[in-house]
């Protein structure tokens, strides 16, 4: 594992501050077109979501059926100039999105929590079910690599016998920390690198609570502190002294 610590060259993808909530059901999503007054000069740029519903039937001796519903809008997205800010209002909650380049916790976390205020003055959500924190790391890595052990703590494995190279893998692990009562899906995946000569180690760390708060509850924002501190442990540990250093 490596050793904890300021990266200067943090190889964070996507940070995300995440609310899944029950809204009231007499609420309607084009309530939610109030707010480009309040912030469409920071977030100019706005968008649709979406929600559809796909099914495929299997039947003997036929070829597969796919059908694709429509259930209309889902929310809408709330975009900077640049897109490396990204708000989301939906009728199942709130989602705030910082893309690479990444600044630093505090600012990221503060727009969040005014943001999710405007959220909660719209939409007044009946209650919070979850809450969550996840970072989306790219590590690219430069070819060859004989070795993932070499990057990664947790590294993918083949058996001994096989003689053949690991060409893509995805792995994906749910854990628990029973002294915090708080989950995180631990997912890392290899991926072609725009790079020359790179690969792309992704490293995506979802840490979450999944309770029922008040949406104005005090006790909610200090469980953001928890998974941050979290997030950066498992960081940490699953990846080597020699991959910490290629992002100093």
């Amino acid at each position: 594992m490596a050793e904890p610590r300021h990266l200067n060259n943090a190889p964070i993808r996507e940070a995300i501050i995440d609310f899944r909530v029950k809204l009231p059901s007499e609420f309607r999503v084009s309530e939610f077109l109030s707010l480009r007054e309040q912030i469409g000069d920071r977030f100019p740029k706005f968008k649709e979501r979406r929600s559809f519903k796909g099914e495929f039937k299997i039947a003997p001796g036929k070829p597969i059926s796919t059908k694709a519903e429509e259930h209309g809008i889902h929310g809408y997205f709330f975009i900077t100039d640049d897109e490396k800010k990204i708000a989301q209002f939906r009728i199942d909650g709130f989602t705030f999105s910082r893309l690479k380049p990444y600044t630093y916790w505090e600012e990221i976390f503060d727009e969040a929590k005014e943001l999710w205020a405007l959220y909660v003055d719209a939409a007044k959500p009946q209650s919070v079910a979850r809450i969550a924190v996840r970072y989306i790391n790219q590590l690219d890595i430069p070819l060859p690599i004989t070795d993932f052990s070499i990057f990664l703590t947790a590294p993918p494995y083949i058996p001994d016998s096989l003689s053949c190279a690991i060409s893509g893998f995805l792995t994906k692990i749910t854990t628990y920390f029973p002294e915090l009562d708080i989950k995180a899906n631990i997912i890392q995946a290899l991926e072609k690198s725009k790079e020359a000569n790179y690969i792309s180690l992704i490293l995506d760390i979802d840490v979450y609570k999944s309770q029922d708060f008040s949406p104005d509850s005090e006790d909610m924002w200090a469980f953001f502190e928890q998974f941050r501190e979290l997030k950066n442990r498992i960081f940490f540990q699953s990846i080597t002294e020699e991959t910490a250093r290629l992002f100093e």
